[in-house]
C-alpha cells in the first residue's frame, strides 16, 4: 500500500447534453437529469469504459467538460497494483460486452471505485437505466438506446442529433397509423364537397385538435393500461414489462418494428 494517498474523483458527463432532461417529462412521465457517463479519475489519469477500458489525462477524454464532480475519497492503492487489477478484469469490460442498460460505462466505475475506495458511485447514476425502462413508455426509446450502444461499442461520443432523430421518429410513427395523412386530406376534400361535417374532421366546436397530440395521448393511456396490467400478473419485472406493453400496444396500429 501507498503511504501517501491519492484523489479518487468521478467526473460525470451527460451524452445527451441537456436533451433527456428538456424531453424526458413529455416522454416518460418523470424527469431524469441526464444521460450519464462517467470516469473515475486517480493518479493523473480518467479510465472509463467504452470500446474497451481506456485511459487519458485527467479530464480530457473525448466527452469534453463533466457537468459535475462527484469526491470519492482517497486511495493508498499504488498506480501499478491498480493496473495490474484492471488487466485482471478487462475481458469483462470489451466492446462485445458493452450494454447500455446493463453492462455500462457506470457499471465500470462503480467496481472501480469499490476497489479503490470501498464504496460506490451515487445511486442517481446507477438507477437510471431502471427507472427509464420501468416506466411505460420507456420500451419506445429502444431504439435510441440501441443506437447509442452501438456507438459506445465503437469507442466513439454519442452526438446530440442521433437522441432527437430517434425521437422524433417514435413520436410519429404512431400516429401516422392511427391517422394518415392521406386519409385525412381526403375527408377534408369530401366534407368541403359536401358542405357536410365530417364525423372525425380535425375541429370540435370551432376548436382546433391536433391530432399528433391526441394520437400521443391515446398511445401513452393504452400502453399505461397494459403495463399496469402484465405487472398485476407478477410475472416479470418492471422493465420486461414496460417493453411487453409497449410491443403490444404499437402491433394493435401495425408499428410492431417500432418497439421491437
Amino acid at each position: 500500500m501507498s503511504e501517501e494517498g491519492h484523489r479518487v474523483t468521478l467526473n460525470v458527463y451527460d451524452l445527451s447534453q441537456g436533451l433527456a432532461h428538456q424531453l424526458s417529462t413529455a416522454f416518460l412521465g418523470k424527469a431524469i437529469g441526464g444521460m450519464w457517463h462517467t470516469g473515475v479519475v486517480v493518479y493523473g489519469k480518467e479510465y472509463y469504459f467504452g470500446g474497451g477500458i481506456q485511459q487519458s489525462p485527467g479530464g480530457s477524454t473525448p466527452y469534453g467538460n463533466p457537468i459535475r464532480v462527484e469526491e470519492l475519497g482517497v486511495t493508498h492503492i499504488p498506480q501499478d497494483v491498480f493496473e495490474s487489477y484492471l488487466e485482471e478484469i478487462s475481458p469483462r469490460y470489451t466492446a462485445e460486452t458493452y450494454s447500455l442498460l446493463t453492462h455500462n460505462c457506470n457499471n465500470f466505475s462503480n467496481e472501480v471505485a469499490q476497489f479503490l475506495v470501498g464504496i460506490s458511485i451515487p445511486d442517481y447514476i446507477l438507477q437510471l437505466p431502471n427507472e427509464v425502462m420501468s416506466s411505460p413508455m420507456g420500451a419506445l426509446i429502444l431504439p435510441m438506446i440501441q443506437q447509442v450502444e452501438a456507438t459506445m461499442k465503437a469507442g466513439e461520443v454519442p452526438q446530440v442529433g442521433q437522441f432527437k432523430s430517434s425521437l422524433t421518429s417514435q413520436t410519429t410513427k404512431p400516429s401516422i397509423a392511427v391517422n394518415k395523412p392521406s386519409v385525412v386530406a381526403a375527408r377534408s376534400e369530401e366534407a368541403k364537397k359536401t358542405k357536410a361535417a365530417s364525423p372525425k374532421e380535425e375541429t370540435t366546436g370551432g376548436v382546433s385538435i391536433d391530432p399528433l397530440g391526441n394520437a400521443r395521448s391515446k398511445l401513452q393511456e393504452e400502453i399505461a393500461q397494459e403495463f399496469a396490467a402484465i405487472m398485476a400478473t407478477r410475472t416479470l419485472r418492471a422493465s420486461e414489462a414496460a417493453a411487453l406493453a409497449a410491443r403490444r400496444v404499437m402491433q394493435r396500429y401495425g408499428c410492431a418494428d417500432a418497439a421491437a
